[in-house]
């Protein structure tokens, strides 16, 4: 186990026991103690996380569920270019998750996620599109979102 450099501030271990007491790898299982480990590394601005920091708090995980926290911690881990939490930020702006609702920045923080690569932020603008969903319905482009999950034949 990291305890040895956890205890001495490294953001990886940290994060690392994080994870280890949120399953349960080689320590007791502890929520509250997964989420301390996690906070001390999102207090060291390390954009992973924060984004588990935001899901914590979205779960309950470890700390009371609080949305607007979620949608905090997601913040600075996106402004970071953490794709998944660009993804999960825009899904709040959908959703009204903490934040108020807002399709049109929904949309903005999945086409960030989308630079970066992420299928889902693919499926995610696809439907968005299809819909209607903060942008203006293109069934044509909803088609180009869902391509590039699977490009394999055009006739999708």
């Amino acid at each position: 186990i990291n305890a040895e450099y956890g205890d001495l501030g490294n953001v990886t271990a940290r994060y690392n026991l994080g994870w280890c007491y949120l399953n349960g790898t080689g320590v007791d299982k502890d929520e509250k103690k997964a989420f301390e480990y996690f906070q001390s590394a999102a207090n060291q601005e390390d954009a992973t996380a924060q984004f588990i920091l935001g899901w914590c708090y979205l779960n309950g995980t470890g700390v009371d569920k609080d949305e607007k926290k979620t949608a905090k911690y997601y913040k600075k881990a996106a402004k970071q270019g953490y794709s998944t939490a660009q993804l999960y930020l825009g899904w709040c702006y959908e959703q009204g998750t903490g934040v108020d609702k807002d399709e049109k920045k929904a949309v903005k923080y999945y086409k960030m996620a989308a630079e970066q690569g992420n299928p889902a932020a693919y499926l995610n603008l696809g439907w968005c599109y299809l819909n209607g969903i903060g942008v203006t319905r293109d069934e044509d482009e909803a088609k180009n979102y869902y391509n590039k999950i699977d490009p394999g034949d055009d006739d999708k």
